[in-house]
């Protein structure tokens, strides 16, 4: 088959792109001619493909950068010109969407189904659902805007505190609603049961959602285990490193912390003077795959609905238990043989609860792999890609 992946970063920014670009090596080994459409990006990994991309766009800066952005939100601008051309001269059987809002455009889906082409989204956030991606008000879930208007998000200010952007958020939601967008998707992909409800929730059919879990490329060595838990992820409030970090204040044991965010320069200074907590700074794959493997455990301390953590799943084929809130879809992926599900309030038990426990690091093992290793992965997406879901 002839494949397009669009996402509006390729290179290894964060979990989506991480999907993606997993996904294209997965399609090329099994035979299936596969290209890329994102937007122009500096970072970008080297691509035949990027003359066709879309140009860049930025949502800060003086009035006309914010204006092109506004207008690629609306799918106005350069973007669908430019991936019509891309859809002319590869002509794709299936046409794969990821994170397209904002850099982007839904606007892709529409041009890619009036193509002819089979139009399959993968969902890595709640953007069909909430305007501001993550179902979170003053530090809580929200689901406000789940079933009900979306003016919520301009009411609350939702994006970024900003009134502005917080109304363009809005406007993009209108103008994508769930009505256009189920005529232009043939199936979205949901990579936990948790998301799949979300999206039946606000009203998406039943019968246009497969769920498939992500899948993880890692190769684990042998590793000799040390007496540390650790956390790998982003550095920001959503993600609960800082009730983590105060966690680990009331623990005897070694905490060590990969990743940046937003919270690094404040959480580095208040927690310097502890001993039992190392900050590791940005790992690469390899780095976050060796930390997890010589652990006793990981934690994702999550006060946000995560979706189908990677960080999760890494860890499980490492062999490394994990503590995870009851947060989204992390209660599917752990159970008693595999980790502890807890709650914030909770977090300080749970971990001295996994430090002290003998865990079977191989049996964690050997089940992650039956479950998220790429060529399970890719039996189900085959499905769907020939709608037989």
């Amino acid at each position: 088959m002839r494949v397009l992946l669009v996402n509006k970063f390729y290179y290894p920014r964060g979990g989506d792109c991480m999907v993606v670009i997993n996904t294209e090596r997965l399609l090329r080994q099994h035979g299936h001619e596969v290209a890329i459409y994102a937007m122009h990006y500096g970072q970008n990994m080297d691509c035949a493909t990027a003359p066709y991309f879309a140009s860049e766009v930025q949502f800060a800066g003086c009035i006309g950068h914010k204006m092109a952005a506004l207008k690629r939100t609306l799918g106005m601008g350069d973007i669908v010109p430019s991936f019509k051309k891309m859809l002319r001269d590869f002509n794709p059987d299936v046409v794969h969407l990821h994170n397209i809002h904002s850099y982007l455009s839904p606007a892709v889906a529409k041009a890619a189904k009036e193509h002819g082409c089979r139009v399959v989204w993968t969902m890595h956030d709640y953007k069909l659902m909430c305007p501001a991606y993550v179902c979170r008000l003053d530090g809580r879930p929200c689901e406000q805007c789940i079933t009900g208007s979306k003016t919520g998000v301009i009411k609350n200010r939702c994006m970024k505190g900003s009134l502005a952007a917080s109304a363009v958020a809005w406007l993009e939601a209108v103008k994508w609603n769930r009505k256009t967008l189920e005529r232009y998707t043939d199936t979205y992909i949901c990579p936990s049961r948790f998301m799949a409800g979300m999206m039946e929730k606000a009203g998406f059919s039943s019968k246009k959602i497969a769920v498939i879990p992500n899948f993880t490329n890692a190769q684990v060595s042998e590793a000799k285990r040390e007496d540390y838990y650790c956390y790998a992820g982003r550095l920001s409030p959503e993600k609960g490193v800082d009730a983590l970090l105060e966690a680990a204040t009331h623990l005897p044991y070694r905490l060590k912390v990969a990743g940046t965010g937003p919270l690094e320069e404040e959480l580095r200074a208040r927690y310097a003077g502890n001993d039992n907590i190392e900050f590791v700074g940005q790992l690469d794959s390899q780095g976050v795959t060796q930390l997890l493997a010589r652990a006793h455990a990981s934690v994702l301390p999550s006060q946000w609905y995560e979706n189908n953590p990677l960080g999760v799943i890494e860890s499980l084929m490492a062999g490394t238990p994990v503590v995870g809130t009851d947060m989204g879809g992390i209660p599917e992926l752990i159970d008693a043989v595999n980790g502890i599900v807890t709650t914030s309030e909770t977090l300080v038990q749970a971990i001295d609860m996994a430090m002290k426990k003998d865990w079977d690091n191989t049996e964690i093992s050997s089940r992650a792999a039956e479950k998220y290793l790429p060529d399970s992965h890719y039996e189900q997406l085959i499905k769907v890609y020939k709608g037989l879901q």
